[in-house]
This record gives C-alpha cells, sequence and structure tokens, in this order.
C-alpha cells in the first residue's frame, strides 16, 4: 500500500515538475495573451507568419542599463523591425518590485529612450514570463515564422554591466535573425542567459 502511494506521489511531482518547465528550443513556442502600454491586446498566434523577438527587461537593472544608455538594444530593435520581425518587450516585474512600470511610465520611458520595439508588454503577474521560464533581463527568446521556439538564452557573449563591452559583444540574437532570413538552422539555438533575476510577486 505504502509502495503504492508512493509510486503514485512520485508521477505528481513528476507531473507538476513536466507542467512547470519552460519552453523546448525546436518545438512550438508557448501561445499568450497580453496588453500593451498602448492597451492593445496582442497574440503570439496573431503574428503566425512572421519571426518575433521577446525581449524580458527591466529599465532599473543595470544589465539593461548597459545596453540601453548607449542605444545598444534599440539598434538592434530597429536593424530587425525594419526587415519585418515583430520585436516585444516583456516587463513580468510585479508591483512593488524593481522595474515594475505603469504604461505611461513605460512609453515615457520608451521615447525618452528611442525604443525600437514593435510593442512593450506589461506582465506584472508573471503570467507570460513564467510561462517561458524567463530567469533574467534581459532575456532573450526567437520564434520562427512557423511558430517554433528557435532561439533563447543570452543577448550576446559579454554576461557584464559595462557598456564598452558592446562594441566588441557577438549579438546572438541578430546572428540567429540573420540565419532565419538566409533560411538557415540558427547556429547557436540556446546560450545561457545573464542579467538581473525577473522580478516576480512572491
Amino acid at each position: 500500500m505504502f509502495k503504492k502511494f508512493f509510486l503514485t506521489a512520485l508521477a505528481v511531482v513528476s507531473l507538476s515538475g513536466a507542467a512547470m518547465a519552460g519552453p523546448v528550443v525546436g518545438q512550438p513556442a508557448p501561445d499568450f495573451s497580453g496588453t500593451d502600454t498602448m492597451g492593445t491586446t496582442h497574440k503570439l498566434s496573431d503574428f503566425k507568419g512572421k519571426t518575433v523577438v521577446l525581449e524580458w527587461t527591466n529599465p532599473e537593472c543595470p544589465y539593461v542599463v548597459k545596453h540601453y544608455h548607449g542605444g545598444n538594444m534599440q539598434k538592434f530593435q530597429k536593424a530587425a523591425t525594419d526587415e519585418g520581425v515583430v520585436w516585444l518587450r516583456v516587463i513580468s516585474s510585479a508591483p512593488g518590485k524593481q522595474g515594475h512600470s505603469t504604461p505611461d511610465a513605460a512609453n515615457t520611458y520608451a521615447k525618452t529612450n528611442n525604443v525600437a520595439a514593435t510593442a512593450t508588454l506589461l506582465d506584472e503577474t508573471g503570467t507570460i514570463g513564467k510561462m517561458y521560464d524567463a530567469k533574467t533581463t534581459p532575456h532573450m527568446f526567437i520564434v520562427n515564422a512557423e511558430g517554433t521556439l528557435v532561439y533563447a538564452g543570452a543577448i550576446d557573449d559579454k554576461p557584464s554591466t559595462d557598456e564598452a563591452d558592446n562594441a566588441s559583444a557577438s549579438n546572438y540574437v541578430s546572428a540567429a535573425l540573420a540565419n532565419i532570413k538566409a533560411g538557415e538552422a540558427v547556429a547557436t539555438p540556446e546560450t545561457k542567459p545573464y542579467g538581473c533575476s525577473v522580478k516576480y510577486a512572491d
């Protein structure tokens, strides 16, 4: 009887762990619905046929500041969106946590810093972030036109807060987008993300 109970409990734990696991590169990306800072609702499935970049962000995180202060992230956003890529910034900071933002504050930040993303989604419940197992800011994901997750990880290979490192960094996201544009498999589909932890609710 005890053995049967133990095996049942183990199965429940295993299933719970599987349910909490993040998305798998090479598999369909989890669909989601989120509202941006302008009040518009976006579903990932609405962008079928287009490449989508998801960027987890927190304007108060020094790793994010590294990429935004000198326009590094905006440069990659503009290059991608000019090519027809949909670039969605996601703020999953909970109310009262570092990086949480109101729509007005996020819009002001975007205007002041020349953000060139398609939209910024406010995910204060952390629903989208936990669906993607977003761990850091920045944490980057790319979904191809077929809806498959083809990249997950860091923005580049310089895990520092030093803005000077941007000049010599190899950008994984732009390289992956170049692969996709050329009809090639993404050469580096997964890397370890770096940055501040996403400030989910306790």
